[in-house]
């Protein structure tokens, strides 16, 4: 239980069919919550929630296309219908660029895609599920971030964070001034927003070349999904403790 719920705690993770997703929606599911499965792909989807049962989860199918306004709508109608409100979101959902990124070079109709999915889609997500979160006495968000994200770390001399990327690693720049907003405007509610820095971890976003393995990618979101009442705000994290921005 969440912040010592006598209820069930429930949450939604996007795009949890497969990867760090899934891992994060089955370490949820570990404490007994009931967790919703956000999925693109309605068959991946439901394959996942099938997986998850089978293991003993409480899990459920949440269609949901966050590049698609009338999806992230019916995926909060869904929420609702299937358990009234929401105490945890973690907005995982994401796209890489496909290839090298130079920014002299880049594709604007590519980056405009990341930047709708990995960007706008966590607002839209965010908007949408903020009335059902709302209603939680203990709510908290999570946002999907990445260590490359940090301009601390891409201006600070001698650190590695891999070559230049002119459009995935903008976006997750963007998405932690984004966290940093919510955060300013929730700062006298229960919401407590963070981002989190999986590592760099073997999934279809860098073709399977990380050296982490999803499920330890997945543990800094599931220690930030169950932060208690009186836990940070506004912050960036991973496994060892806050990451500068």
């Amino acid at each position: 239980m969440l912040g010592g719920m006598s209820e069930q705690t429930v949450a939604l993770v996007t795009g949890a069919n497969k990867g760090i997703g899934y891992e994060i929606a089955a370490g949820l599911a570990a404490l007994d919550w009931r967790v919703g499965i956000g999925a693109r792909d309605e068959r991946r989807g439901a394959e996942a929630v099938a997986k998850l049962r089978a293991a003993g989860a409480d899990a459920f199918a949440v269609p949901l296309d966050v590049t698609d306004d009338e999806s992230v709508a019916a995926a909060a109608r869904l929420v609702e219908e299937r358990a009234g409100r929401l105490d945890v979101l973690v907005n995982n959902a994401a796209v890489a660029g496909g290839g090298p990124e130079d920014p002299t070079a880049l594709d604007v109709e590519n980056v405009r895609r990341l930047v709708d999915t990995n960007v706008l889609g966590v607002i839209r997500v965010t908007n949408a599920m903020l009335p059902l979160l709302r209603r939680s006495a203990h709510p908290r968000i999570v946002n999907q971030s990445s260590h490359v994200a940090s301009l601390t770390l891409q201006t600070t001399p001698g650190v590695e964070l891999g070559g230049v990327n002119g459009a995935y690693t903008p976006t997750k720049t963007y998405l932690n001034a984004v966290t940093i907003q919510y955060a300013k405007q929730l700062n006298d509610t229960p919401v407590l927003i963070n981002s989190a820095c999986p590592g760099y971890v073997a999934t279809g976003l860098n073709g399977f070349n990380g050296t982490r393995t999803p499920a330890e990618g997945a543990a800094i979101a599931v220690r930030l999904a169950t932060l208690p009442d009186d836990g940070p705000t506004g912050r960036l994290f991973d496994d060892s403790g806050v990451v500068p921005w």
